[in-house]
């Protein structure tokens, strides 16, 4: 039996991952040998399909030399990794498998994401790279990494998705992230988040609890950044100038209203009143203040976004241009007092190895 159709079984009753032990609970009885060895066999194809795209990357900032994990996105040299590994870093360069060193710099970062875009000089033809995955992830899913932790060689790590989370400790993560039961350790900052099938569905930004789980911005937000990059050779987050807050509702119980918008603003300029219930802003549909913020985290300065909003009974879309204040957030949520919004970038720091602190 595969790893996959394991997973997907409706025997499944319960599976636990513990000290490198994986066991298979069900009807009262513990199957260790058959799971574990396919288990180990799936974990193994993803670890060989993907290593040789692999990097460690290393860098200096003011408190001394610092490495991480890196992962090629394309053949010509192009890398992610962590923005505490290279979105302030010099001195930047990747060692590749066979510890060939190659001078890198970095394109771009962002410190909301957590992320750094790098480009590797000099890399042989032929280079192996990762593809992102697309499509939405469920919880349970099991995934990969591969990183070099405290400056050891590449290594695997197995666990699941737990969940898509957009706050942590009393903070708001600027996007919704993936918490993942893998096991992280410093060095392993930057590294790739892998399905089954050796795809790329997020980027570590994070441990928690103490290195037995991990944060990973997904491969959508990833996408935003570079699509900036490509287009804009900057990141171009969006603002829309309008506050919304959670109000009651007599067919859904709750909804979220605008509060205010600001005078001259993208929303305003759009037809956005006070008392429009938000349903939708682009992809995103809203229910809550958070998936306000969530949503905009997507919008791009200068690029229009659909707006819909119920007004009394009638729904309507409306086509809002986002403009760039960088000392703004796109939309303001009505949160309680001492709530704040958080960049992934602070959490960067217990993932990164420091060689000389």
């Amino acid at each position: 039996m595969s790893l996959r159709s394991l997973f997907s079984s409706t025997a499944l009753k319960s599976a636990v991952v513990c000290c490198g032990v994986w066991a298979y609970a069900s009807g009262g009885r513990v199957w260790a040998g058959p799971v574990a060895e396919s288990l180990s066999n799936e974990v193994r194809g993803v670890f060989e399909q993907t290593r040789g795209a692999i990097v460690k990357v290393e860098g200096s900032d003011k408190t001394g030399s610092l490495c991480g994990t890196g992962f090629f996105i394309d053949p010509n040299g192009t890398l992610l990794t962590a923005y505490s590994v290279g979105g302030e870093s010099s001195n930047l360069s990747v060692i590749l498998p066979g510890n060939h060193k190659v001078p890198a710099r970095c394109l771009v970062a962002d410190a909301r994401a957590g992320i750094a875009i790098l480009k590797a000089d000099d890399v042989p033809c032929g280079t192996p790279f990762l593809p992102l995955a697309s499509g939405s992830l469920r919880v349970a899913t099991p995934v990969v990494t591969v990183a070099y932790p405290m400056d050891m060689p590449v290594t695997p790590s197995f666990g699941l998705i737990s969940g898509m989370d957009l706050k942590y400790l009393g903070r708001c993560f600027a996007t919704s992230h993936i918490r993942a039961t893998v096991s992280v350790q410093r060095g392993q900052g930057g590294a790739p988040l892998l399905n089954m099938q050796g795809e790329v569905v997020g980027v570590i930004v994070s441990s928690i609890d103490n290195g037995s789980a991990c944060f990973a911005l997904p491969t959508v937000a990833v996408e935003k950044i570079r699509h900036d990059y490509d287009r804009y050779g900057a990141v171009r987050p969006g603002w829309l100038g309008v506050r919304v807050q959670v109000v009651a509702s007599g067919s859904t119980g709750l909804a979220v209203e605008v509060d205010r918008v600001e005078e001259d603003s993208p929303a305003q300029k759009a037809g956005l009143e006070p008392g429009d219930r938000v349903v939708r802003i682009g992809d995103t549909v809203v229910t809550s203040p958070e998936d306000v913020l969530d949503a905009s985290f997507f919008l791009t300065a200068g690029e229009k976004v659909a707006v819909t909003v119920r007004r009394g009974e009638v729904e309507r879309v409306l086509q809002a241009k986002p403009i760039e204040r960088t000392d703004r957030t796109a939309c303001e949520v009505l949160a309680p007092e001492g709530v704040k919004v958080h960049t992934s970038s602070a959490l960067n720091g217990d993932i990164t190895l420091r060689l000389n602190p």
